[in-house]
């Protein structure tokens, strides 16, 4: 004996009219390349990492090659709080020394790494985890800042430690799992020219990455709505220069200045479109990518 579902017929049709007005989408996108930035609040909630997990795994069903690229910030740091090794910000970015940096590839590359894989896996998929150093993905160098003393003029160069920016991505090996129903899973661990060990700041590796596959989307989830305006409203959509120009008049400050820059790296490597995404949103990347409206801010040429 099978009972009726709880749904009524109404329910059901919004059902099928959500598939239907998707389907255009589906077809644009299919064989397309869209590179995730996954981290922030998205990433440390249970149920939206579960289902983040079953929309990757959708984009890849209906022919949309995911490569996920992940953050991990808040649990190098508990990891390093357990361990009693003291750690450092510097303009955001974690000062990583020797000990540090071990702590932070085992961390990236292996714990979150693993959990992302298994998360997407158990939702229908087959995901593989990486670090930039497997296939020499991502080679890097040391990042360097210079920083101007306020009282004396006097421009510094910042030591960060293990921090490296991406200067070579080879995107052979994620051109091989695009023809394949493989879904990368990249933790953000550069390897230098003489085989040392970089930490890489996961936007900046997912920009690179976007910009290496000339990805059709780069999309970044954050714990914002998007880009605003000094009135705090939400701006749907940029073009380069008009961002550049919200940069130059303090209308985008502080952590997002790096988020809109790494959008502007891929677009200007020829990734066709950038998303700044509230990764809070339940299924966002679905909405984002199957309505005409879309959500947050989108950023082009």
């Amino acid at each position: 004996m099978k009972l009726n579902s709880l749904k009524t017929p109404e329910a059901w049709l919004r059902t099928a009219k959500t598939v239907s007005e998707a389907l255009p989408y589906m077809r644009r996108f299919a064989g397309e390349t869209f590179v995730i930035k996954y981290g922030g609040h998205a990433m440390g909630d249970d149920a939206l990492a579960h289902e983040f997990a079953s929309d990757i795994v959708l984009l890849k069903q209906v022919g949309i090659n995911p490569v996920v690229v992940h953050g991990g910030g808040p649990q190098i740091g508990k990891m390093l709080e357990r361990l009693k090794i003291q750690s450092e910000f510097i303009d955001g970015l974690r000062v990583t020394d020797e000990a540090t940096v071990e702590i932070v590839e085992m961390v990236l590359a292996g714990s979150i790494n693993k959990q992302i894989v298994s998360s997407i896996n158990s939702a229908g998929g087959t995901a593989v985890g990486l670090s930039g150093k497997d296939g020499n993905l991502i080679m890097a160098r040391k990042l360097r800042r210079t920083v101007k003393d306020p009282d004396s003029n006097i421009e510094r160069v910042l030591d960060l430690g293990f921090v490296g920016e991406p200067f070579r991505v080879n995107p052979q090996i994620l051109q091989e799992f695009a023809r394949s129903n493989i879904i990368p899973v990249i933790a953000p661990i550069g390897m230098g020219e003489n085989g040392e060990t970089y930490n890489i700041n996961a936007d900046t590796a997912a920009g690179a990455i976007a910009g290496a596959l000339k990805a059709s989307k780069l999309l970044m989830l954050t714990d914002v709505s998007g880009v605003l305006t000094k009135e705090k409203e939400l701006i749907s959509e940029l073009s380069i220069a008009e961002a550049r120009g919200l940069i130059e008049d303090k209308t985008i400050t502080g952590g997002m200045i790096p988020k809109v820059e790494t959008c502007m790296y891929a677009l200007e490597r020829n990734t066709q479109n950038a998303h700044i995404l509230d990764g809070r949103i339940p299924h966002v990347l679905l909405v984002e990518t199957f309505t005409e409206r879309g959500v947050g801010t989108m950023i082009h040429h």
